[in-house]
């Protein structure tokens, strides 16, 4: 399970040999040792078998893990050993639930694997001897791990049932962090060029960080020059982490409709393209009602003689829900040419 932003340059191969090291770095499949000893197939689903058991790999972004944000631990789906903490998870952009490292190193195995004449770190679970994933070294943090595991090999068990599913000495984990942590939640929207959407939202009360990149489209960790062609469905799009006890996600539909003209399509002033348009990705039943209702109280308002075309459409589902962040260059774009206007905010 590689990284998405891995380069292929690397490769000295043709073409067809470089798919398949793509395809080796993408996901455990392995000849290595097949099997634990103690899973009993009647009790696991085919996904879970042929993953644990025969070393197989399930589909990227389409797992039941991958995009997983509750606080809690994952257990061997086999033997219920605690193998991860979703303190250490992250979003590492392959579509498989990544993690910095083991929640209980000692109920990790790693074994080479040398499947395809590339060597990688296949990992298992130490009771049960399931297969989980790899280990890579281009993760996050100090030690930068990357442990990818597929979802099919764990069960998730939320912090509040801890206690009863017989694992109350990891309670505490969540608790310091709760302790010390500050509420967040994230929005999403495109409103035309992402430069002046992120200057925007930057200087809101609230919210503790903008990023700009692409959503909605079909291509994975997509290029500018990719987008820009207008023909991978992507939106240049904002993603915005705040603080709900200081600004609610209504406050910033409210700005959101006041940067930008939501009812041209494809179009924002002189930028033209589907990568213009208006959208809305939201990432909770919650949000998606709020954004309905916000979007129908301004066509009632009459700023615009025409009504509303901007999207709303759910953020966190496969390639299309995921947000990828834009090249470097693109992040504070306006700040770094200072005297650059690319949106300016109505009245209302």
């Amino acid at each position: 399970m590689g990284s998405m932003r891995d380069p292929l340059k690397r490769s000295l191969f043709p073409a067809a040999v470089a798919l398949l090291v793509l395809l080796v770095a993408a996901g455990p499949m392995t000849n290595a040792k097949k099997g634990g000893g103690m899973a009993d197939k009647k009790k696991l689903t085919p996904l879970q078998f042929e993953v644990t058991q025969q070393c197989g790999t399930e589909p990227a972004f389409q797992n039941e893990y991958w995009n997983n944000h509750k606080p809690g631990i994952y257990v061997d789906i086999v033997s219920g050993e605690p193998l991860f903490a979703s303190v250490d998870k992250y979003d590492s952009g392959t579509g498989w639930p990544s993690f910095t490292r083991p929640l209980n190193p000692s109920n990790i195995v790693e074994r080479n694997d040398t499947a395809l004449g590339m060597k990688r770190v296949e990992v298992r679970s130490k009771k049960a001897d399931s297969h989980l994933g790899h280990v890579f070294d281009d993760g996050p943090g100090p030690d930068h791990l990357r442990y990818c595991i597929n979802s099919a090999s764990l069960r998730f068990i939320p912090a509040e049932d801890l206690e009863k599913e017989g694992y109350a000495r990891y309670m505490t984990l969540f608790a310091k962090k709760a302790a010390g942590a500050k509420r967040t939640e994230t929005a999403a929207f495109g409103g035309g060029c992402f430069w002046g959407v992120q200057y925007i939202f930057e200087r809101i009360d609230g919210v503790l960080k903008a990023e700009s990149g692409y959503m909605g489209g079909t291509v994975k960790n997509p290029t500018y020059e990719q987008v820009s062609s207008g023909r991978t469905g992507h939106a240049e799009t904002v993603r915005v982490t705040f603080d709900p006890d200081k600004i609610p996600y209504e406050k910033l539909l409210s700005w959101f409709w006041r940067l930008h003209n939501p009812t041209t399509l494809n179009r924002q002033g002189p930028d033209v393209g589907p990568q213009y348009r208006s959208v809305i990705f939201y990432y909770s039943e919650a949000q998606r009602e709020a954004a309905e209702k916000s979007k129908a109280e301004f066509d009632k308002s009459g700023v615009f003689a025409n009504k509303t075309v901007t999207e709303i459409v759910p953020a966190g589902t496969g390639v299309t829900g995921t947000f990828w962040p834009a090249e470097t260059y693109h992040q504070d774009y306006i700040d770094k040419h200072p005297g650059m206007t690319c949106h300016i905010l109505r009245d209302r």
